[in-house]
């Protein structure tokens, strides 16, 4: 069945469809990845977003049941180059356009999609319908143009959980699958080595949290209780934490102004972790300032430096927003800067324990050089623990 991509300025790319048949509008924007393009459908960063991948060959890996970083795929849709429908992996459980017919994510494929990312990296990221109706590409265009931007947009409302609950699951083994806190694994077959008992009793908002992050806490000896976003302060205070973890998250940062106020009566009272659309909360909440960047960071692949160590990070990043480090006024020192752009990656308190990176240190599949953020984190509670 044929599809159509129209953007917002009046380009048009004509392919074909995969997945859900019908229309869906989003901001176009790319992902440089190679791998893990199920992760990516899951990640709930990606609501209100359609996604093409740079990578041309995307579903010869299938769809399995493990590597899911969310309860379901949140991207409104899918664009790709090729496009495998009979996969050839031993984890898979159903080709990928399956798994977007059943979730309802409009797909288009065999456009050149190395010719889109150029557009976009020129003009910028911006609304885009994908529509295998009969609609004319005029009509596509203009809704398009009528389509709201992330810019005010409330997005976490969308995704983040409905209920508190209970985090009690580790990484994923070969033999086994995920580890549970008892020692026992998906697959109800032991290993030695499951992941350490609780040491630190964690609170996690959930902006739009990825289930990896939640592993590598619990895999760091934390016990881990995740709470809607719109959790007031004091409910949150009242559980007794160690520590308050601040989760990524789609869209627009100022467009939660409740998430900055409950952050902001938190500093001070237990030691903070922020990753991604919580980092730039936290830079809110500190009193500075965001802005939209002209095509975001979203990939595998963005060199970071640590300015404490001058060590540069390979980093794994989602997002379309950054801090404005100049607006801090002070209140926090920058740690990590973005070596393709010098765009704020990581803050830290000057004084308090609190501290927040813009990039993805649980990133999977992806680079494993930041894993030690989640170490930094319970050091930090292990230091203030009862203060």
């Amino acid at each position: 069945m044929r599809a159509i991509l129209a953007l917002a300025d009046g380009r048009v790319f004509q392919g074909s469809s995969f997945g859900a048949e019908g229309e869906t509008a989003g901001e176009v924007v790319f992902n440089t990845s190679m791998t893990g393009y199920q992760e990516i459908l899951t990640d709930p960063s990606y609501e209100g977003q359609l996604v093409a991948m740079t990578y041309p060959q995307i579903g010869n890996v299938g769809v399995n049941r493990e590597d899911v970083e969310s309860r379901r795929p949140f991207m409104r849709g899918f664009i790709v180059k090729d496009y495998t429908a009979a996969p050839s992996n031993w984890r898979a459980s159903e080709p990928l356009h399956e798994y977007m017919r059943a979730n309802g994510i409009v797909g288009i494929y065999g456009i050149d999609t190395r010719a889109l990312v150029r557009h976009l990296r020129d003009h910028g990221a911006q609304e885009g319908v994908i529509s295998t109706g009969a609609a004319s590409v005029e009509e596509l265009i203009a809704k398009a143009r009528t389509a709201p931007g992330l810019i005010g947009q409330d997005l976490v409302k969308n995704v983040t959980c409905p209920q508190a609950y209970d985090w009690n699951e580790g990484m994923w083994q070969l033999v086994g699958g995920y580890k549970r806190r008892d020692g026992s694994s998906t697959a109800k077959r032991s290993r030695k080595g499951s992941f350490a008992a609780p040491k630190y009793f964690v609170v996690a908002y959930d902006f739009g949290i990825k289930y990896n992050i939640l592993r590598n806490l619990a895999e760091s000896g934390c016990q881990v209780r995740v709470v809607p976003a719109s959790t007031p302060a004091r409910e949150v205070l009242a559980l007794k934490p160690d520590g308050i973890f601040l989760s990524n998250g789609p869209g627009d940062p100022d467009a939660v102004p409740y998430a900055k106020d409950n952050v902001q009566q938190l500093i001070g009272k237990k030691p903070i972790f922020g990753i991604c659309l919580g980092h730039q909360i936290l830079g809110l909440a500190l009193g500075g300032k965001t802005y939209k960047l002209k095509f975001g960071h979203h990939g595998g692949n963005q060199p970071v430096m640590d300015l404490t160590t001058r060590k540069v990070e390979i980093t794994a990043q989602n997002h379309g927003f950054a801090v404005d480090a100049d607006s801090l006024g002070g209140a926090a020192q920058l740690t990590h800067v973005n070596l393709n752009d010098n765009t704020v990656e990581g803050l830290a308190h000057r004084e308090l324990p609190i501290f927040s990176v813009q990039y993805h240190p649980e990133s999977s599949p992806g680079p494993h050089d930041a894993n030690y953020l989640f170490k930094r984190f319970t050091d930090l509670m292990a230091q203030h623990r009862g203060s």
